[in-house]
Order: structure tokens, then C-alpha cells, then sequence
């Protein structure tokens, strides 16, 4: 152990610290998988003062820290491998608090959000943010990136969630961000400043979120259309009449590997694009509403066959045909890209994109599916059984540059929900302009002072 290290354990004699080359590897990576884990340590706090404690530490002794939840995130954005140390949350998994009044829930930032889901539950309310990693991922990271999900067209992402942060900044400084109030005008919100900031301003020790109303029950349907126009036209008409909680797309290719992976056929045929959707279904009338706007997406032809989810097991079995998507894809080291546009924007560039891949990617592989009614699409390549990872990692980043400048012309993000991270932070000038890029390196000097929060992640380091 180093002699940094030796300060370290003396100064926090309680500080659980792991150095073997598998702890490393485990916690030196995210699902990226791109680059070789090279971590100094892995540091697990259980209190807030042992964080601090850390983060004084790293910079008395210039050590990097890479905060880490989860680590099931797509951007390199919690890859330590450069002689970092990983801060790992995963201890500090407590529920703090609820209250009533308020309908907030206080947690610590490790807790899974599958735990945080069920903690709601039992106090008759639900936090709704949800994606398929929930049992996997925490409620930090999804702080960290402004996690997203299969629910933002009835919930809207993490950020509308969070009522109060405490994080650990730079400095070492512990910083009460909003303490749940429901109105605060009393200057800057640093609070939704740290959400989505990659861990590069602080580190989330504890998150305050808000709660609500259980939705009314809901009933999922599986949908079979001819082409992409179909998928938006469908998306327009069911949102006119029904009250949806979700719309999911995703293609045929993605269908082939979800079920190559273990999921059942709902749909007898082959289609190009299918959809599963969820809506409100109340009462009765609610119920008819849907199976007219259903008939008529027939009679449109924009819909060429379905099934509806008669039980809770047939909903699930129909959403494993789209949360399984990722999971089935990992086998074939996929390069993912996560884009979104304005909802109005989606049309044309659907179409710009398409051609795009079609033409950059003739003999390989492309699967893509995503939330049609925010405008997030997420794109994976696959990489072919012979071709060096080298050679396709480079063939991959010229094609993102080109996706970049076709979202730049249509307004849009290189990153919906994943974040930045290390993937896609040569591109961040198609979102961001240079201005704002300068602006959010001097918000950086001034809340980590010296840069040892996940530096290289966003931006180059200074």
C-alpha cells in the first residue's frame, strides 16, 4: 500500500479500503468496457464525515476520485484508469427518512433505486423515475447523470424529483442544497446545478426525493407497425386520446437478440417496428377509449397486428421484449451512442439518421429502439466476430462525429440520459457551445478548486 494510501487508513481507521487486482477491476469500470481498469484503490465510506474525510485527503495528497454507484452506466463516466481512487456509495444504502407532510423520502446515495421504489410503496406512494437497471443501478448515479428512463413522458427525468441534495464538494466542504423546499428563490440552485454533473462538482451523500400519487391501474400493449412514420403516427394518435405512461419503440433486430436471449414471441410474424405502450386505464370507458384508438390505428394501416396484456405476468412479458434489449446486446460489445431531439424535431431527424448509419455501417449490425415521446433514441453497433476492437472503435467514432454534426443541425443532444463521460466528450461541442463550455469549466474551478473530482470525464482536464 502506498504511503498515501497508509495516510489514508490512518486517518480513517474505520474506512473499509480494497486493493486486490479484482476488487480494482470490478470497481474501475462501467459497462463500457472500453478501457482497462487501473485504479490505486477502491474506498467504501459508510458516514458522510468519512467522505469528507476522503476528499480532504485527495487533495492534500493530489489524488484523483472517481465517485462510483452503480456503475451501469454507458459513457466511461465512472472509469478509473489512470492511478484513481474509486469512492464507491455502495455502503451508504440507508433510507434517512420520510415524511408524511412533505412526501419526500430521504435516502443515501447507494441505495438501489429498486429499493428506493420499494420504500415508497410502502408508504402507499411512488418515486416514478424507472428504467430496466433498476435493481442494479443507485439512486447517486441516477442523481449524476439526470437518469431518464422508460416513464419521462408522464414523469419527467430525475431532476423533477429531487427536492434536496447534500453533497460533498470539491473542498471537502458539506453543502444542504434546497432542503426540500418547495419554493426557494433566494438565489442560485446549486442543487439542480450538481444533478447530471457526472460527479465532477461534488459527491451526492444524501438525496431528499420527492414521492406521488400511485398511477390509476394501467394496462400494456404490444404493437406491430410497417415503418418509421408509423411509429410517430401511432405515437400522435395514441397521446391525443389516451393518457399514457409510456411509448417504447425498437426494431426487429432488437427483437431477434431479445429473444435469441430468452424472451417469449408475443407476436406471431415478422415487423419491422414494434411498440409497447401503457396507459391509464381507470374505468371502463378507459378501456373502450383504447381498444377504439387501437381499431383505428388498424384501419390506418399504421398498425398491422397487437396484443394486449391480459394479466400483470403478460405486461411483464411484454416489457421484458423491451428492457431486455440491452442486456441481450452485451454479448456483442456494442458501441452506443444516446441522442435525443426536440419531440418535434424526431421526423426528419429519424430520417437523416437512417441514411446515415445505412451508409456508414453497410456490413455491420445496428440495433436501436428508444423513447419516441421524449426524443431519445439510443443506437448500438455491434462489432463483428472478426474485426479488431481497435479497428471497429475507430470506424465507430467516425460515425459519431457525423451523427454529432446531424444532431447539431437539428438541434439536438449526443447525450439524452447517459451523460458524457469519457465516450462522448469529444463531441460535446455539437451540444454545447464554446462559451458554455467555458462557462462550465470555471463552475468546475470554483466548486472542486483543485480537479480531483472525476477529472478527464466531461471535458479534458485542466
Amino acid at each position: 500500500m502506498s504511503v498515501a494510501l497508509d495516510d489514508l487508513a490512518r486517518r480513517l481507521p474505520g474506512l473499509r479500503l480494497l486493493a486486490g487486482a479484482g476488487d480494482l477491476e470490478h470497481y474501475g469500470r462501467d459497462w463500457t468496457r472500453r478501457w482497462t481498469p487501473a485504479p490505486l484503490a477502491v474506498a467504501l465510506p459508510a458516514t458522510v464525515e468519512e467522505v469528507q474525510g476522503i476528499v480532504c485527503w485527495a487533495n492534500e495528497h493530489g489524488v484523483a476520485i472517481v465517485p462510483s454507484g452503480g456503475r451501469t452506466g454507458l459513457s466511461g463516466g465512472a472509469v478509473a484508469a489512470n492511478g484513481e481512487l474509486v469512492l464507491s456509495l455502495e455502503r451508504m444504502n440507508r433510507v434517512l427518512g420520510f415524511d408524511a407532510a412533505d412526501r419526500t423520502l430521504t435516502v443515501q446515495p447507494g441505495m438501489p433505486l429498486e429499493a428506493v421504489h420499494a420504500a415508497a410503496r410502502g408508504h402507499g406512494l411512488v418515486y416514478p423515475v424507472d428504467f430496466a437497471a433498476r435493481g442494479s443501478c443507485s439512486i447517486g448515479g441516477n442523481i449524476a447523470t439526470n437518469a431518464g428512463g422508460i416513464r419521462v413522458i408522464r414523469y419527467g427525468n430525475t431532476r423533477e424529483w429531487i427536492a434536496g441534495l447534500k453533497v460533498v464538494a470539491g473542498n471537502g466542504e458539506l453543502l444542504d442544497l434546497n432542503r426540500g423546499l418547495v419554493k426557494n428563490s433566494s438565489g442560485y440552485d446549486f442543487r439542480q446545478l450538481m444533478i447530471g454533473s457526472e460527479g465532477t462538482l461534488g459527491i451526492v451523500v444524501e438525496a431528499t426525493l420527492k414521492l406521488t400519487d400511485p398511477p390509476p391501474p394501467a394496462q400494456t400493449m404490444l404493437l406491430a407497425l410497417p415503418d418509421m412514420d408509423a411509429v410517430l403516427a401511432v405515437f400522435g394518435l395514441f397521446r391525443a386520446k389516451l393518457a399514457l405512461q409510456a411509448f417504447e419503440f425498437f426494431t426487429d433486430i432488437a427483437l431477434k437478440h431479445v429473444l435469441a436471449h430468452g424472451a417469449q414471441r408475443a407476436i406471431e410474424g415478422e415487423y419491422p417496428y414494434y411498440v409497447v405502450t401503457e396507459f391509464d386505464v381507470p374505468d371502463e370507458a378507459a378501456q373502450e377509449a383504447a381498444l377504439a384508438v387501437f381499431g383505428e390505428a388498424m384501419e390506418q394501416g399504421r398498425v398491422l397486428d397487437g396484443v394486449i396484456a391480459q394479466s400483470e405476468a403478460q405486461a411483464a412479458a411484454l416489457w421484458r421484449l423491451r428492457e431486455g434489449i440491452t442486456e441481450s446486446l452485451a454479448p456483442h460489445k456494442p458501441y452506443k451512442n444516446d441522442v435525443s431531439v426536440r419531440i418535434g424535431a424526431v421526423p426528419a431527424f429519424l430520417h437523416a439518421m437512417q441514411a446515415l448509419l445505412a451508409r456508414e455501417y453497410p456490413h455491420i449490425e445496428v440495433v436501436w429502439f428508444g423513447h419516441i415521446g421524449d426524443g431519445n433514441l439510443h443506437i448500438n453497433v455491434l462489432k463483428p466476430a472478426g474485426m479488431a476492437d481497435a479497428d471497429f472503435i475507430a470506424q465507430c467514432e467516425h460515425v459519431t462525429k457525423l451523427l454529432a454534426a446531424t444532431l447539431k443541425e437539428h438541434g439536438g443532444s449526443i447525450s439524452a440520459e447517459h451523460g458524457i463521460g469519457l465516450v462522448k466528450r469529444p463531441y460535446l461541442d455539437s451540444t454545447r457551445s464554446a462559451a458554455e463550455i467555458a462557462l462550465m469549466r470555471g463552475v468546475r474551478q470554483v466548486f472542486d478548486p483543485n480537479g480531483i473530482l472525476n477529472p478527464g470525464k466531461l471535458f479534458e482536464a485542466d
